[in-house]
């Protein structure tokens, strides 16, 4: 059969009542989470926070977007926040409560967050408080249920009861680039993601010893998932940086301890041009530095010829 939903919303629905929600069922990196609860699990601009931080965080998030009721069932949350404890907090807190997470980019315009916001449906809208000012006017437009991070992070009790979701519910709707017409929301469910995880945690060999380096944007598959969630799913540190910033990459690649790093084609680039603006000890420093990472990883396209021979020879061909 061909369903042809005459919005976002009638198209999760459709897959979260067709679903077979199984009891005792949770989900996948929440249940891994617990195994790790002493072990760090995120570096961000907040802090250092572990898994059982944020097994807290998003337990409170969670009861603060339930609002007393048993289960949100498919209800679409969409959230800006920066790349940070914040952001990953209430979007395990969305996935807790039943709900299916939207993240919106922070580089959006005005009309693209508009255009998301009308095709998802959503019944909730989040914001971190420095972001907070973005999404209001849409609020009272829309008269849409509003909190901050902050609100749903910190304002509220211990988790209690949380509902059961089973693996094969939505967990979120990433939207594509929108290169050739308006962009188009894909619904991902626990257990796509799990697919995923699993498959690049296999292939690229990580371990609970891994420490992860992640600028990439929390709206895309590469930062949530292939960077992000492979660190989580096995007990790995992922430090989270807002943005990209070619000097405090280089600095963290110098002071040590980071194992992978995952980019795109024009932040090499960015890294290659800020390499060669440094002094020849800086430059040295930054060159054995890269000997520490196990993995350095081209994602959403490959290296262009000429920069991937250019990067052999500034990582001291690592």
């Amino acid at each position: 059969m061909i369903i042809y939903p005459k919005a976002m919303g009638e198209l999760v629905q459709y897959i979260y009542n067709t679903t077979t929600v199984s009891s005792k069922m949770t989900i996948p990196i929440i249940e891994r989470a617990e195994s790790f609860s002493e072990r760090r699990a995120i570096v961000a601009a907040e802090g250092t926070f572990t898994y059982g931080d944020m097994l807290s965080a998003s337990g409170r998030a969670a009861s603060a977007l339930l609002n007393g009721a048993d289960d949100l069932s498919g209800t679409r949350v969409v959230f800006l926040a920066p790349g940070g404890f914040h952001h990953v907090a209430v979007q395990w807190g969305i996935w807790r409560s039943g709900g299916i997470a939207v993240p919106l980019a922070l580089s959006e315009t005005e009309r693209e967050i508009r255009y998301k916001i009308e095709d998802s449906e959503p019944d909730v809208l989040i914001a971190h408080p420095d972001y907070a000012d973005t999404l209001r006017p849409i609020v009272h437009e829309r008269r849409i249920r509003f909190m901050t991070t902050e609100d749903s992070l910190y304002a509220n009790p211990p988790a209690g009861h949380l509902p059961d979701v089973s693996p094969d519910r939505p967990s979120m709707i990433l939207y594509t680039s929108g290169t050739t017409s308006d962009p188009k929301g894909v619904v991902i469910t626990h257990q796509n993601l799990e697919a995923q995880i699993t498959s690049l945690v296999d292939a690229w060999g990580w371990s609970s010893d891994d420490y992860i380096l992640n600028h990439l944007p929390l709206h895309h598959v590469h930062g949530i998932v292939n960077a992000m969630s492979c660190a989580l799913w096995v007990g790995a540190v992922c430090e989270l940086l807002p943005r990209f910033d070619a000097d405090r990459v280089w600095y963290r690649f110098i002071e040590g301890g980071v194992t992978l790093y995952m980019a795109v084609p024009t932040v090499y680039k960015a890294l290659i041009a800020a390499w060669e603006s440094y002094s020849i000890e800086k430059r040295n420093a930054g060159s054995d530095a890269c000997a520490d990472l196990r993995l350095m990883v081209s994602g959403s396209d490959a290296l262009p010829v000429d920069t991937f021979e250019r990067w052999e020879e500034v990582s001291g061909g690592h």
